[in-house]
């Protein structure tokens, strides 16, 4: 029920993102015509306003606007003026998805043994060193990191392509550029989770029953430790699935995050409009995920 409850409760909660998107993008100075190549006449302008309902009044724009939205069409794109967002969005997004789930996957290989390690490492020299990788990580962001990849393995060592989306080669780069970041990130939350979990009465009292150290920490701590890493996962996964602007143009993939930015840039308004809808509800599914996780891992927790 409490699950039924949740998925119902989205229903209003991305109507409210929708207005507020509506409202928030219109509000920006100028326009999605302003910054044409050539100059356009009056007319023509004239013509493109009322070509996407831009002279109507707001209250009819957003009806449009929620009409399409429930039909699952977000619309013409006011920048590309012969695809629709619905067409740029099949094809953009499947690719940042995929190499969103990759990232995802990456960081959480390194992050979690990471701070698990550091945790159990605790007062010894692994540990100091654990934290400052992890702190470094978390430090330097993609836009410093995809370079000096590109520059390393591609141009120097000649290894890896530095470009495109053609093979499982042209994934490597990318993904690792992506994932360095948040595997930072979870390596800090896994730190920390497992650092108060190992300070619980339960721990002590399964070692003074005769369990092994490391049957202690996998079976037990491990499992309240990692929570905290759960709780981001959420969020983190969203945020990877629709794309990243500074990786997806340094290694000139064809993803949805540059179409994210660019959509800003250029007040495309049905574009953006799209994109925030569809991050709105990756966002509150993954959230739904990470509650049923919750549950699993902590017997503790009970919904209602």
């Amino acid at each position: 029920m409490y699950y039924l409850k949740r998925i119902l409760f989205m229903i209003p909660l991305v109507l409210i993102v929708s207005f507020l998107a509506f409202v928030f993008v219109r509000s920006l100075p100028g326009g999605p015509f302003d910054k044409e190549r050539q100059p356009a006449s009056p007319e023509i302008k004239r013509n493109l306003r009322a070509k996407y309902h831009l002279d109507d009044p707001k209250w009819k724009q957003y009806a449009l606007y929620l009409g399409g939205l429930i039909r699952g069409d977000f619309g013409p794109s006011m920048k590309y003026r012969d695809h629709s967002v619905n067409d740029i969005i099949k094809q953009g997004l499947p690719v940042s998805m995929t190499l969103g789930l990759l990232a995802f996957c990456f960081a959480q290989a390194i992050g979690v043994p990471l701070g698990f390690y550091t945790a159990v490492r605790r007062g010894h020299w692994q540990e100091w060193l654990g934290s400052f990788i992890a702190i470094v990580l978390v430090s330097v962001p993609a836009l410093v990191v995809a370079p000096l990849l590109v520059m390393v393995f591609g141009i120097k060592l000649g290894m890896l392509p530095v470009a495109l989306w053609d093979s499982p080669k042209h994934v490597i780069l990318p993904t690792a550029a992506l994932g360095l970041y948040f595997s930072g990130r979870v390596a800090r939350l896994m730190r920390e989770g497992m650092l108060s979990t190992l300070k619980e009465p339960f721990v002590m009292t399964a070692q003074a029953k005769g369990l092994s150290h490391s049957a202690v920490l996998l079976k037990h701590a491990f499992r309240l430790g990692v929570l905290p890493v759960v709780s981001y996962s959420g969020p983190m996964l969203a945020d990877l699935l629709v794309g990243s602007f500074v990786v997806e143009n340094v290694f000139r993939i064809p993803g949805i995050g540059v179409s994210f930015v660019n959509s800003f840039l250029n007040r495309d308004y049905t574009m953006l409009g799209g994109l925030v809808v569809i991050y709105a509800v990756f966002l509150l599914l993954l959230n739904l995920v990470v509650d049923f996780l919750y549950t699993v891992l902590d017997p503790r927790v009970r919904y209602t």
